[in-house]
């Protein structure tokens, strides 16, 4: 639309400009009469041969002032429209990968199985466009019959659901490259079950496999049983540590304001939304956590629930690992991280820093999956992706990384 209007705009400048000044009934009948203090005053003062030259010369003027008028606004119109191209173009430039994905992530910020899923492309370096969703209307993702978060969207027609199918997915094409996206997600079939509440639910067979033959296995999973343990850990992060989070940040309506204030910034809602979401959904979640407390058998300081799984993870790693992946992260280990990082900056991570000091003793390798920084400074400069996010709407730009 902007193209075709900069081309209109071109055309009537220079067909006003190039016409010939003697065909002066031409050019009069082209360009609209323009009142001038000129124009009033030869009317009034001068004979009719004077009020006609100055009412040609007026027209004259103003049809080429007229002309230049449209020129300049069809220049500014055709370069407005090469810049938000070529920006266009630059921006999916980047955000294609090196394995040639266009990739999408909707998203709640605060969410922890979508940090995980940006822990994983943040740490493969996978460039990114990000959607944040509005959690009230959801309308960012109203096309979809998938109605959570995260959804990745990859090369704009390849829909991947659930954090632990999408990075389990995405995986398995980094290192089986020949493998197109949607060969492999038959490999994580959709099943639809009623729950003991009644309630339909929806889960994927083999979500925590990744799909490779066995060279590629053996060059992912050299240690004897590092699969399984990647898997187990990878579970016990979706079925137990992603559980503990909620109960937490929401433990004290003190907790639960602070929670839903930073919830309300970092997320998208309207004015009267975010006002609405902070206070009603601050004392919505408080109640909340206490029956998720009951449900999941936490005990009554649940922040002792959360050591206790901290310390289980860092015991898991041992004092020779830096990773349970070994000198780099494993998908377990980006699961933790993602999940974890969601509370920093909240008064449930300070507790958990203060209160499992051993994550931050030297020598501890495990410590480096809990820094507030990161995994540690290192990882995050050869291993973060720089580009690794735009907003859809707005110009590509570098910005920072959490």
């Amino acid at each position: 639309m902007a193209a075709a209007c900069a081309r209109i705009f071109g055309k009537v400048a220079w067909h006003i400009l190039e016409s010939p000044p003697c065909r002066a009934g031409t050019l009069a009948s082209r360009v609209p009469m323009v009142s001038l203090p000129g124009s009033i005053r030869a009317y009034g003062t001068g004979g009719g041969g004077f009020r006609s030259q100055m009412v040609y010369s007026t027209r004259l003027r103003g049809g080429r002032v007229l002309g230049c008028a449209f020129l300049l606004g069809g220049g500014l119109g055709l370069y407005q429209t090469i810049k938000l191209t070529v920006q266009h173009h630059l921006a999916e430039e980047v955000m294609t990968s090196d394995c040639g994905l266009r990739l999408t992530l909707y998203q709640y910020k605060t969410c922890p199985f979508c940090s995980k899923v940006r822990a994983f492309l943040d740490y493969h370096g996978l460039p990114y466009e990000i959607v944040e969703v509005n959690p009230v209307m959801r309308k960012e993702i109203k096309w979809s019959t998938y109605r959570k978060v995260p959804i990745l969207m990859v090369n704009g027609d390849v829909q991947l659901n659930d954090s632990s199918v999408i990075i389990s997915a995405l995986k398995t094409h980094l290192m089986s490259k020949e493998k197109t996206i949607s060969d492999i997600l038959r490999c994580y079939p959709e099943m639809k079950a009623v729950n003991e509440k009644g309630k339909e639910v929806t889960e994927f067979n083999n979500k925590y496999w990744v799909m490779v033959n066995e060279p590629e296995d053996q060059l992912m999973y050299p240690e004897k049983d590092s699969r399984k343990e990647e898997i187990k850990w990878r579970k016990w992060a979706d079925d137990w540590l992603v559980h503990l989070i909620s109960p937490n940040v929401y433990r004290t309506t003190g907790e639960a304001l602070a929670s839903f204030d930073y919830i309300v910034r970092e997320g998208k809602f309207g004015p009267y939304e975010g006002f609405f979401a902070k206070y009603v959904g601050a004392a919505a979640m408080f109640l909340i956590s206490k029956r998720l407390k009951s449900r999941h058998n936490l005990q009554d300081d649940v922040r002792q629930d959360l050591y206790k799984a901290v310390n289980e993870w860092v015991a898991a790693i041992g004092m020779n690992r830096k990773f349970m992946g070994g000198d780099q992260p494993n998908l377990a280990d980006l699961a933790v991280y993602g999940i974890l990082r969601v509370m920093e900056g909240l008064e449930a991570w300070n507790d958990m820093m203060e209160n499992t000091k051993k994550l931050l003793e030297p020598g501890d390798g495990a410590r480096l999956a809990f820094a507030g920084d990161g995994f540690n400074p290192e990882w995050r400069q050869n291993r973060m992706s720089e580009h690794r996010k735009t907003v859809i709407g707005k110009p590509f730009q570098k910005v920072r990384t959490d």
